[in-house]
């Protein structure tokens, strides 16, 4: 199951993000997402402008970034909606971060595909680099959060890593992974085994195989 967030002291958490407001650039984006909807329902804009938000507060710790209170009642008072509303969108979503996370956010899956494909051996691989669920490593670099089903039980097992996904695992390759990503190197995204979308593995054969048949029968194309 996902992991529940430790959240901050809420004291310490206004004291630094009660000013939140959104940059220029930002606003601009915001504007423009609240435009989409019809007079009337700018409200619905909320899960676009609470990952804004999210991603502005990465950007100023340089982490993937998380929703303090004081900012979800901001991004709530700019829709002019109750911030109970926009807390429940936060709280129901697991894209939302309600607690600090690392610069790289690991999220496990741990779904019955994962987990009979391997998903313990990703979980033991980060575990033996130092991660711990529900925990950011001492240097701020990496968060550990087991999840629930991401969609892409295809090519499982998987994690998410901050926007990214990276599919096909083993306890190897989810090392290499993470030091790479500790080593702040250029890392191949998706399938690690070179599977093409959720493409059978060693190619899509079976799709191979059915042009063939069709083809002995019709005796043309």
């Amino acid at each position: 199951m996902a992991d529940a967030p430790t959240i901050p002291d809420e004291i310490e958490t206004r004291a630094k993000w009660g000013d939140f407001a959104f940059t220029p650039a930002n606003e601009k984006l915001a504007k423009w997402q609240i435009a989409k909807y019809p007079a009337g329902r700018q409200k619905s804009a909320v899960m676009a402008l609470l990952d804004l938000a999210q991603r502005q507060v990465g950007a100023d710790t340089k982490t993937q970034g998380w929703l303090p209170v004081p900012v979800i009642e901001y991004v709530a008072a700019y829709l002019d909606m109750p911030y109970m509303r926009a807390y429940e969108v936060a709280t129901f979503y697991t894209m939302y971060n309600l607690a600090p996370v690392g610069r790289y956010h690991v999220q496990v899956c741990g779904t019955t595909p994962c987990m009979l494909r391997g998903s313990d051996d990703v979980m033991a691989a980060c575990k033996n680099k130092g991660l711990n669920k529900g925990k950011t490593t001492p240097d701020g670099l990496f968060t550990l959060t087991e999840v629930e089903c991401m969609g892409n039980c295809s090519n499982a097992p998987m994690v998410q890593i901050n926007d990214d996904n990276y599919e096909d695992l083993d306890y190897d390759i989810m090392t290499r992974i993470l030091e790479d990503l500790a080593a702040d190197k250029d890392i191949k995204v998706g399938s690690q085994i070179g599977r093409k979308t959720s493409e059978a593995e060693g190619g899509p054969t079976n799709l191979q195989a059915m042009v063939k048949e069709n083809h002995d029968y019709r005796g043309e194309w």
